[in-house]
């Protein structure tokens, strides 16, 4: 497994970019979106105008393999929109990385092409709403075909020590989430950055998107979910595989192994051993990996504000909205 990246999109992914020579025509926040396509759609066209009257200062559409039809012809269509396309294999957190390096807003819109998005469903003034304490990510209720539900609230807890994530479809406005699902939130470009993005060395969608979002609880940041805000899928969704592998290992090493002690994250060298009975690896595979990721720790360790057993305690207690407020009890409940 490749080194864990130090710094913000250290991969540099071979690419091509097409259009996003002009500006958006009815530039009303100051918010980007972008648009991570799975698939081509003949409603492709609809949402980008959709995105257009919405008001957004930036529109990115990047693709998610190099083989995807009439971008030339759109680009055309819609000269406001920069279209990225990869040239190599990548993963879904390669592709926001990628965007989030391409606009300059203070806060980005992560969607994908299976949602309807229509030009009401974010506005100006709900978007200044959603930012106004400057959370690292606001995430939205999704709904299925039909309205429908499902758990995209997330919670961290201990299961007979095995740590386990809950979902619940009961959602409730302001509270905590541990993490977006499917990547989709409104995001803090600059926190975004400083947290590193998302790590392309966890190629599983689920550990790739719950390792950032976890560094982001355990680096002091905060991810709020939104009644207010609601999007719809208008396809079938993929659901999360969950199982345990090698990118849920590098998860492990970096945010579950890790304690807090006094003013830093530490990764202890007898976490290896429990490390290797469950890490289904071969002793010299274990050692790089637990390697790698204590050079790591010990590179970022006073980043860390809290560790995972504090971040469970302490969850039910996350449920006031005053962020800065919040921030100061996790801190002074460890004696800092």
């Amino acid at each position: 497994m490749n080194t864990i990246p130090s710094t913000f999109n250290e991969r540099q992914i071979n690419r091509t970019v097409i259009g996003g020579k002009e500006k958006c025509p009815n530039i009303l926040m100051n918010v980007a979106v972008v648009i991570l396509n799975t698939e081509w759609s003949y409603f492709r066209g609809t949402m980008i105008e959709n995105l257009a009257k919405t008001g957004f200062a930036e529109i990115i559409s990047v693709e998610s393999a190099a083989n995807n039809y009439n971008i030339e012809d759109f680009s055309q269509r819609y000269p406001f929109v920069k279209f990225i396309i990869p040239l190599e294999p990548v993963t879904d957190g390669d592709l926001v990385n990628i965007s989030m390096a391409e606009v300059q807003t203070e806060y980005v819109l992560v969607i994908r092409d299976t949602l309807n998005f229509s030009s009401d469903l974010l506005t100006p003034r709900l978007a200044s709403n959603l930012t106004e304490n400057k959370p690292y990510c606001v995430s939205p209720r999704l709904l299925l075909q039909q309205n429908t539900s499902f758990p995209i609230i997330f919670s961290p807890s201990v299961n007979k020590f095995v740590f386990t994530v809950d979902g619940t479809a009961v959602v409730s406005d302001g509270v905590p989430n541990l993490y977006p699902y499917d990547y989709i939130g409104l995001y803090n470009r600059k926190k975004f950055i400083d947290l590193g993005g998302f790590d392309y060395t966890i190629t599983s969608s689920y550990w790739q998107n719950l390792d950032l979002s976890f560094r982001a609880w355990l680096w002091g940041e905060r991810i709020t979910f939104s009644t207010a805000f609601v999007l719809s899928y208008g396809t079938e969704i993929r659901p999360e595989d969950t199982k345990a592998n090698q990118s849920s290992n590098r998860f492990y090493l970096k945010n579950l192994a890790p304690k807090y002690v006094r003013d830093h994250g530490y990764l202890s060298y007898s976490s290896f051993w429990i490390f290797l009975l469950r890490s289904s690896c071969g002793l010299f595979e274990a050692m790089n990996q637990f390697k790698a990721a204590r050079a790591w720790v010990d590179k970022n360790k006073y980043r860390y504000k809290l560790d995972a057993i504090d971040l469970v305690q302490n969850w039910y207690k996350l449920q006031t909205k005053n962020d800065s407020k919040q921030k100061t009890n996790l801190v002074t409940e460890k004696g800092v």
